[in-house]
């Protein structure tokens, strides 16, 4: 039973909220990470839909310092989060934890100390982690590391790590250049979730090869991974990237939607996730400049969770009403 004023699913939003007593709002960080897909680790070229210039906000660069890109975030994201008190260090573009133990503690660490900065989200790939980093990140999280640091209203960092998963589907993970495979993301997300740190992952709907079905069937997989949030993003065709290469010569290798029915979609998943887990966002939102072939034209991400909102209403439907249908 969903009451007229309560969302009929789970969001990150209402999970900070619960947990901390206030919203927390993301800052883009760009601490100047690279990928091993890309320096030639175990891979050249990165994912084929990737261009990390089209995923993050112009304030955030790696010619500035930490410092400054808090700043201009804070600044910039004022305008519309008027009453945010608090923020997180969000480590986004390329493999945040890509780099040698040392390095990683300086970059947090220095985010940690501004006064506004209430903990980190660490974005990365799953193959870019490993023990000793999450020992790490354990200690900093259980306020083992930062003995003195304390903010109003937090003893302890915030410390999130957001694993880009992207397919459930090995052939697909091939398809795509992710250098992976799922049972790596499965292990990096078990090895998390079992230091007690809070364990978010991304999804792209839409990639080449899949069906609406095999879409649908990931959302057991999810339920099966001891994650707190989940991100769902629709695949956005990037200027100059192999997907979009791909796209052009075979059109049909993919499934493409209607806002409407997108929306309808993401309702028949929401309806088969667990209802325990948190949804961090439902669509993907980048600058048009970057995007070939847009679906939908310029839309924001907020009137697609109205529409989510509404169709979920009429539909008198909730998270995980089909959970245990599946």
């Amino acid at each position: 039973m969903v009451s007229g004023t309560e969302k009929r699913y789970k969001t990150f939003a209402g999970y900070f909220k619960a947990r901390y007593g206030e919203r927390l709002q993301k800052l883009v960080i760009d601490a100047g990470f690279c990928c091993p897909n890309r320096d030639g680790t175990i891979g050249t070229g990165g994912c084929a839909y990737c261009d990390n210039s089209a995923f993050h906000p112009g304030y955030s660069t790696p010619d500035k310092s930490l410092s400054m890109q808090i700043e201009e975030g804070i600044a910039f994201h004022r305008v519309r989060y008027r009453n945010a008190k608090h923020y997180l260090a969000y480590f986004q573009p390329f493999s945040n934890t890509y780099a040698p133990l040392p390095v990683l503690r300086s970059r947090y660490e220095e985010a940690l100390r501004h006064p506004s900065i209430v903990g980190i989200a660490i974005g990365t790939r799953p193959d870019c982690i490993d023990g000793e980093k999450l020992d790490y990140l354990q200690a900093l999280a259980e306020g083992l590391v930062l003995k003195d640091w304390e903010r109003p209203g937090f003893k302890k960092p915030v410390v999130i790590i957001e694993y880009g998963i992207e397919s459930c589907y090995d052939k697909t993970l091939e398809r795509i250049n992710r250098c992976h495979d799922f049972e790596t993301a499965r292990r990096a997300v078990e090895m998390t979730s079992g230091r007690g740190i809070d364990v978010g992952a991304h999804f792209i709907l839409g990639l080449p090869g899949e069906t609406r079905d095999m879409m649908i069937e990931e959302c057991a997989v999810i339920n099966s991974l001891p994650l707190t949030s989940v991100k769902f993003h629709q695949l956005q065709f990037i200027k100059g990237t192999r997907m979009e290469m791909e796209y052009k010569k075979y059109p049909e290798r993919f499934v493409r939607m209607e806002l409407d029915e997108y929306v309808d979609f993401i309702v028949d998943m929401i309806e088969r996730l667990r209802p325990g887990l948190y949804i961090e966002r439902v669509a993907g939102e980048v600058p048009p400049r970057f995007v070939s072939h847009p679906q939908w034209g310029s839309i924001r991400n907020f009137s697609i969770l109205h529409m989510l909102d509404d169709k979920m209403t009429a539909r008198d439907t909730f998270q995980g009403r089909l959970c245990s249908k599946q």
